[in-house]
């Protein structure tokens, strides 16, 4: 991300680099590829799958419950922090 310190002035979101060979400190991205070698096993060509195929996976993951958003589905916390962008 060669921007990074661009979105970090004009968003003033903290950017956190990973250490390379370090999976423990990505635990979700972890979690996440995991959940994805359930539909797409490592390796697999995804051109193979059709768009159609591929979002129905992403919605698929999308609403399913995640511990670490306090077993909301993203799709819902996505949905909470929109809301309180707007009423702010």
């Amino acid at each position: 991300m060669a921007q990074h310190n661009r979105l970090k002035i004009d968003t003033g979101i903290q950017i956190y680099f990973c250490d390379p060979h370090s999976p423990w400190q990505r635990g979700t991205n972890e979690n996440t590829n995991g959940l994805l070698r359930q539909y797409f096993p490592k390796g697999e060509d995804l051109s193979v799958y059709s768009a159609d195929e591929i979002a129905a996976v992403a919605e698929a993951l999308n609403g399913r419950p995640r511990k670490t958003l306090g077993w909301k589905t993203p799709a819902e916390a996505l949905d909470d922090l929109l809301s309180s962008v707007k009423t702010k």
